[in-house]
């Protein structure tokens, strides 16, 4: 049985992607949840969380209403703005939601690296932590000295690194990610996701690209606070959901049936508090 521990679904037309190319043959479209479950099906996944992908608190709102009408997402990563102090209130209301589970704040596309660091949204930090809510790290490389500090200064923080902090395979730049990783493994208690990274390597894309980073990964933190994650619709930007796991499933072969289940399902379940799936023992 499968996790996704990270995936989308979206409608352009709600007009709040302002990231999206607005002719993308693969991004500028709609992903329903049908569509989404239909992949489910085909490949054994039981549980979800499904990822913001719009700053916006109605985008969040919009998730919340298509987990209420799937048995399959078990979780919700949503948005508040950590600049507005009123949207402790949306937080609060979120976290009464029972498939809330994760605030993410779109670090990757703030034009100031270090507004991670900013006393004025500390306040955001300490609600999440008050409601015993989760936070989703998404940035580059270069916001890794800001994400540790955050980390270091809200050690009970519960604490997951999207998408391996987007390392930039296709220009080969491994060395300061890999020591990044290192302490981040090594100074926190941070999980990472295995997802995202087929998006950052080359159009060729291959296992033998993504195997240096997925070893590093595993090194690093261990493969008990490693979850694979799909970031569909995103990863279809280089393969198909299928060939992902495919390929994830193959990089990690060599761990054995027990850990292969925590990194593609249990894993998961523990950070995100995610009830038991269909079969599995409470």
């Amino acid at each position: 049985m499968i996790v996704d521990a990270h995936h989308h679904l979206w409608d352009p037309a709600r007009g709040d992607y302002g990231w999206m190319p607005p002719d993308d043959p693969v991004l500028s479209r709609p992903y329903s949840l049908a569509e989404a479950e239909a992949i489910f099906r085909d490949h054994r996944v039981v549980q979800s969380v499904i990822v913001q992908a719009a700053p916006t608190i109605a985008e969040t709102d919009y998730m919340l209403g298509l987990a209420d009408g799937s048995a399959v997402i078990a979780g919700v990563v949503g948005w508040i703005d950590f600049e507005n102090r009123d949207d402790r209130h949306e937080l609060e209301r979120f976290a009464r939601h029972p498939k809330f589970r994760s605030v993410r704040p779109m670090v990757q596309d703030i034009a100031d690296d270090d507004w991670l660091l900013q006393p004025s949204i500390r306040w955001a930090f300490d609600a999440v932590r008050d409601l015993d809510l989760a936070f989703d790290a998404l940035g580059f490389p270069r916001h890794a000295p800001r994400f540790l500090e955050i980390f270091q200064f809200y050690p009970e923080l519960r604490v997951v690194i999207d998408h391996c902090l987007k390392p930039n395979i296709r220009d080969g730049h491994f060395n300061a990610w890999a020591a990044d990783m290192e302490r981040f493994a090594r100074e926190t208690s941070a999980r990472i996701k295995l997802s995202g990274l087929v998006t950052e390597a080359g159009g060729d894309c291959s296992t033998v690209d993504l195997k240096p980073y997925v070893d590093q990964v595993l090194a690093s933190f261990g493969p008990e606070r490693v979850m694979w994650g799909s970031d569909w619709p995103v990863c279809r930007l280089r393969m198909e959901y299928g060939d992902w796991l495919a390929s994830a499933q193959a990089l990690t072969s060599h761990l054995g049936a027990d850990v292969q289940s925590a990194l593609f399902s249990t894993n998961a379940q523990r950070f995100y508090r995610l009830p038991p799936s269909p079969g599995q023992p409470h």
